[in-house]
């Protein structure tokens, strides 16, 4: 399975630290971007993608356990 990590804004106050992104499906990122159609992240989250990540952007700590336990 491919996949890339994507924006999904965690919905917290603003003093609870910065926005953080989802491992999703590749093949599903540009079908969200163009027809707004959810994806899925391997922690479950599902919601439309509206960015990209930047290098050193935050990562669900839940995503990244699942997808370095599929790789290793």
């Amino acid at each position: 399975m491919s996949t890339q990590v994507l924006e999904r804004p965690e919905l917290k106050d603003a003093d609870t630290g910065p926005d953080m992104f989802h491992y999703v499906r590749k093949e599903k990122i540009a079908e969200s971007a163009v027809m707004g159609t959810f994806v899925i992240a391997l922690c479950g989250e599902t919601f439309p993608v509206t960015k990209s990540p930047k290098p050193g952007s935050p990562v669900c700590p839940r995503c990244k356990e699942i997808y370095e336990s599929m790789r290793g």
